[in-house]
């Protein structure tokens, strides 16, 4: 019998209750331990592979290289077509175990960086920190998925009815392949953990856990005008790029009077030649989105906007907006498994953990409890879990991946003190859900 049950608020809260204030299992933390420097090693053979969103070759290395570490660990895996059928496609894992809990893990191959950029800037260590291009976002998230289920091989746990593990291509991109994918298989599990990564401590104070992201979306600015000689006669064109600039800026801060909107114009193309007035000109802009009325909200504010008169005569111009992500809201299912997190990090006390462990911690490691695990009620940054929770069936829990800083910039890096307590945390979880998961069935 499948475990429905598992999608109900009161099952989860029976899990948070019977493990809040449980005792460290040290031999799981011996493991997670001693698989610290697998992990390392698995950061820097995927850093260096270069794996932009549109770099079908460096993506179809770290989806092979996906295929084989799920081999190794015992999974049966399987390429899926992307729904746009654009390579390399989804890779999926299936292990089958012996319990009633049907789980899901997700992260993403693609990084947003061009093809080259190890040459600038390499993979490298100084002390606390490992850095490389798409370390932290997201190969972070798939090295703590290779390491937590070697962890949990060796330890012989197949306390699941189903357990998948998927890693797309495209979500870099709004996921436009991938993400239906995602949804359908996020609605066949019981629960659904997403590893983008966490915030650096040196940045948020302490690892955390996301119960919510905005939704993303695209706008379109296009402007016709008429193209003619930019020297013999200028006169007789219509300047599209003039007019573009103008409603650029007359069309920026709309997304103010929008409640739970944000808007940044990014990109923009106009001509041909130098020689010529250009008779086209566009623009496309970034939306994220916090409100589900706000798209519908936002095109019609924008819209009335470019309707006004425009600066240059004789030219028109035309605004669209597409949703390409859901938001992500996790709920009270979602926030029961963040309590969970947090109670499973509550069992690192200081007394556990190195002196690299505690060095961020709040009142220094004497002091301190247990490892801290905050939980970020939302952020404007999207992600898989919006698609993953969009049936309204899984519990979804988003931010497992490593801390780490300076995601989709210059020297992005992870925190090396994350990896163990990462380790930790997943495994746990996963021990923890399996072995209650027949409690609505009895």
């Amino acid at each position: 019998m499948r475990v429905k049950s598992l999608a109900c608020t009161t099952l989860l809260v029976a899990m948070v209750s019977l493990s809040a204030f449980a005792a460290t299992d040290h031999p799981l933390l011996d493991a997670a331990r001693a698989q610290e420097s697998a992990v390392i090693q698995s950061l820097h053979d995927m850093v260096t592979i270069e794996s932009g969103s549109d770099d079908h070759a460096g993506l179809a290395k770290m989806a092979k290289y996906c295929e084989d570490r799920l081999r190794a660990l015992g999974a049966k895996v399987e390429v899926v077509p992307a729904a746009n059928g654009k390579p390399p496609g989804l890779v999926k894992g299936i292990f089958t175990g012996t319990g009633k809990l049907r789980i899901m893990l997700i992260a993403h191959m693609d990084t947003v960086y061009r093809e080259g950029i190890l040459k600038t800037e390499p993979y490298h260590r100084d002390g606390n920190k490992l850095f490389g291009p798409g370390i932290a976002d997201d190969k972070g998230g798939i090295a703590t998925i290779f390491g937590s289920l070697e962890l949990l091989k060796q330890q012989g746990w197949k306390d699941y009815a189903q357990l998948t593990v998927l890693f797309d291509a495209d979500e870099e991109i709004g996921s436009p392949g991938s993400g239906a994918i995602i949804g359908a298989l996020g609605s066949e599990n019981d629960v659904v953990l997403s590893y983008e990564p966490s915030p650096a401590k040196v940045v948020a104070g302490s690892e955390a856990v996301l119960l919510g992201a905005a939704g993303t979306g695209a706008v379109k600015l296009e402007v016709q005008g008429r193209a003619s000689h930019a020297g013999a006669a200028p006169e007789e064109g219509r300047n599209a790029l003039v007019e573009l600039a103008d409603q650029i800026l007359k069309t920026r801060d709309v997304y103010k009077t929008v409640p739970g909107m944000q808007m940044n114009w990014t990109m923009a193309n106009a001509g041909g030649a130098r020689n010529q007035i250009p008779g086209h000109a566009e623009a496309t802009g970034d939306v994220r989105i916090s409100d589900p009325a706000g798209p519908d909200k936002l095109l019609a504010a924008l819209k009335a906007k470019t309707a006004e008169p425009p600066l240059v005569p004789d030219t028109t111009t035309t605004i669209t907006l597409d949703v390409l992500r859901p938001m992500f809201v996790a709920g009270d299912r979602g926030m029961t498994l963040a309590k969970l997190a947090q109670s499973i990090y509550g069992e690192l006390h200081a007394g556990n953990l190195s002196v690299d462990d505690t060095r961020d911690m709040p009142g220094g490691a004497m002091a301190f409890s247990g490892r801290n695990l905050m939980l970020v009620p939302g952020t404007t940054g999207g992600t898989d879990a919006g698609f993953a929770a969009s049936s309204g069936k899984p519990a979804v829990l988003e931010g497992l991946g490593l801390a780490g800083w300076g995601y989709h910039a210059k020297n992005e890096y992870i925190e090396v003190d994350s990896i163990v307590p990462r380790l930790y945390l997943t495994s746990r979880m996963l021990i923890e859900l399996g072995s209650k998961a027949d409690v609505g069935t009895r």
